[in-house]
């Protein structure tokens, strides 16, 4: 008879560990309660989003989503960070959350090919007394990330042409110091990285992208369903031991 129980209780516990893994539904109402309780915004920031929206007809959907601007000003506050890098600014919306976490004599390098797109957030960030802080850079990301120092970076946020990210990562990886973060964006890429249909270049760069970094050595990483998906990876000191091994 305690035989038997053992038994069923094990596979009471094989059937509880195959469930699907409960999370909640972000539904529109759920998400507007978390974007007003669990983040703030300054009133530049709301300005230059709304201004945002007015600007650049269809394409504002480029801009983050208030909770993860707030995320990204939480993390350079959480990890001290005073220098920091951003590749695609459009419209300085990210860089404006950015630079305000920033201490004073911190600075961030943000970079876009639009000058159109970006010149819409500058008279936003003087208002907020952070023009000193950012460093704009129009033209190639790529060649704009070259001239920099390597090492030198506590901080960078990427969220430029999706080709291009794998150029972006390996770079962002030179110029950050030991320890330092990046934080990956659109890696969920609207649920098309699942998509077997799904053959853009935009998909196949993210999806070549998100399994490069889970298994890099030379990173730390957690992928998160904020915004269209959001991977942070911390630059590692030495090598990681189970990078790339299977999870079961």
């Amino acid at each position: 008879m305690a035989a038997h129980h053992h038994k069923h209780e094990r596979h009471g516990q094989e059937a509880e560990a195959d469930r699907p893994t409960r999370h909640v539904e972000l539904t529109h109402p759920l998400h507007e309660y978390m974007t007003a309780t669990g983040s703030r915004q300054s009133a530049e920031l709301r300005a230059l989003r709304a201004k945002t929206i007015e600007a650049t007809g269809r394409c504002w959907g480029m801009m983050v989503p208030p909770e993860q601007a707030n995320l990204l000003a939480f993390l350079v506050r959480l990890t001290g960070a005073t220098r920091c890098l951003e590749v695609g600014t459009f419209t300085g919306y990210s860089a404006l959350a950015i630079a305000e976490a920033l201490p004073d004599g911190g600075t961030i390098v943000t970079m876009d090919v639009s000058e159109e797109w970006t010149s819409v957030g500058a008279p936003f960030w003087a208002a907020a007394g952070v023009t000193e802080k950012i460093d704009l850079r129009v033209g190639r990301a790529i060649d704009a990330l070259e001239v920099l120092v390597d090492g030198e970076y506590d901080f960078c946020f990427i969220d430029a042409d999706k080709p291009s990210y794998d150029a972006y990562y390996e770079r962002a990886l030179d110029l950050l110091k030991p320890g330092g973060l990046l934080a990956v964006d659109n890696v969920l890429w609207n649920g098309a990285v699942i998509d077997d249909q799904a053959t853009d270049a935009e998909t196949l760069a993210l999806r070549a992208l998100n399994m490069k970094i889970r298994d890099d050595p030379r990173v730390d990483l957690s992928m998160l369903p904020v915004g269209d998906g959001l991977t942070l990876v911390r630059k590692r000191e030495d090598p990681c031991p189970t990078a790339g091994l299977p999870l079961s």
